[in-house]
Formats: structure tokens, C-alpha cells, sequence
């Protein structure tokens, strides 16, 4: 059986700095965090397409999306890989599950940046120590946390999937804002006011911190 200490880094004979040559623009992280309804998902879409116009590479790691694959339940691995293996890999909602859920979207986030790609990642990520670790695997100014700051109000009176509807109801338990805490951000590189903005306008804000810090290349005059 191999050991931890038998696996090493690879460098690649394309550099990233090539890579990024190529793209015209940094590599990084947009990690979105929020309460669930708080319009991450749109907000990081509605970035996608605007970066996408503007001829750049950016893809979106999306909370949803990312729990039917990478990170799927027990209950949809068991059908295909059996009990003892969905039991063992399956993430649920636990606060461990969740721990793991973003480690392992964290290193995918990671390895989109080292391809020279902006990763757009858009997760409740309630706990503050599993954001700073994902921060802690990149380098200076490629982790860009946007906390999405939209009051829980408003987030009940979206509730797309009446999610808090049945956690109130008592229905879901660990529910993030009702039963169990989110810790916002203490010091995000952006503040989006989720309530008062439309998605455009807040995707917006974003591209203009990715040219102020030169990420992308400011817009021509």
C-alpha cells in the first residue's frame, strides 16, 4: 500500500505562467459565500457569462452541482456503488460532511487556478476555518472570499426549494441560519448587498475588483 510520503507534486512542462499567458488574464478563486437564497449561484453565473463575453476563462463550481458527482450523498452512491461504499465516500450535511464537502471542492478550485482559470465557486460554506484552509492552499491575492450578504428575511421570502419553510417546520434539521450558525466573513475581499442589487450589478462590482487587482485586463477606453 502506497504511503502519503510516496506521493509528490508534479510539475508540468507547460507552466502555469504560460497558461495564463495564453488565457490573457490570472489564475484564482471567487469563493461566494452566503445564506442559502442569498443569490450566490445566480450572481456567480451571471459572472460567468460576463466573463465569458469578454473573452475570458472562468468556470462555476456550483454547490448543487458538485453533491450529484464529486461529492454525492449516500443515497446516490448507493445504487450504483453499494451500501458499504456510499457509506463510507457519501457526504451528507453534518458538520464533518460539510468540513470535507469543501476540502475537496477547495483542491478542485485549486487545481482550476493552477490551469490559469478563474474558478467561480458558490457554496454556503457556513464555517470560517474551512474557507481560511481553502484560502491557505493558494497563494497571496488568488483567494477572492465574496461574502453575499443578504438578510435571512429576504432569503426565506426567495426559498427557491422551500427550504426554510420545512426547516422552520422542523422537517430538516442542522438547517445553516435557523438551527445551525453561519459565520460571515471577518474580512472578504468584496461585500455584496444581495437585497438591494440586481445580479448583473453586483456581478459587475466583482469585475471591477478583478481589474483593480489586475487579474483581467482593465476595459479599453
Amino acid at each position: 500500500m502506497a504511503h502519503d510520503t510516496n506521493v509528490t507534486w508534479h510539475e508540468h512542462q507547460v507552466t502555469r505562467e504560460r497558461r495564463e499567458a495564453l488565457h490573457g488574464h490570472r489564475g484564482c478563486v471567487i469563493w461566494f459565500t452566503g445564506l442559502s437564497g442569498s443569490g450566490k449561484s445566480t450572481i456567480a453565473n451571471t459572472l460567468d457569462h460576463r466573463l465569458h463575453a469578454l473573452g475570458h476563462h472562468s468556470s462555476v463550481l456550483d454547490g448543487d452541482n458538485v453533491r450529484h458527482g464529486l461529492n454525492a450523498g449516500p443515497g446516490m452512491l448507493r445504487d450504483t456503488h453499494g451500501s458499504d461504499f456510499a457509506q463510507r465516500f457519501g457526504l451528507g450535511f453534518s458538520a464533518i460532511d460539510r468540513e470535507e464537502n469543501i476540502r475537496r471542492i477547495g483542491a478542485v478550485a485549486q487545481l482550476f487556478c493552477e490551469a490559469g482559470l478563474i474558478a467561480l465557486t458558490a457554496f454556503i460554506s457556513p464555517y470560517r476555518l474551512d474557507r481560511d484552509r481553502v484560502r491557505q492552499t493558494l497563494r497571496p491575492g488568488e483567494f477572492i472570499e465574496v461574502y453575499v450578504d443578504t438578510p435571512i428575511a429576504i432569503c426565506e421570502q426567495r426559498d427557491p426549494k422551500g427550504l426554510y419553510k420545512k426547516a422552520r417546520a422542523g422537517e430538516i434539521k442542522g438547517f445553516t441560519g435557523i438551527d445551525d450558525p453561519y459565520e460571515a466573513p471577518l474580512h472578504p475581499e468584496l461585500v455584496l448587498a444581495g437585497g438591494e442589487e440586481t445580479p448583473d450589478q453586483l456581478a459587475g462590482r466583482v469585475i471591477d475588483y478583478l481589474m483593480l487587482q489586475e487579474i483581467i485586463p482593465a476595459r479599453r477606453a
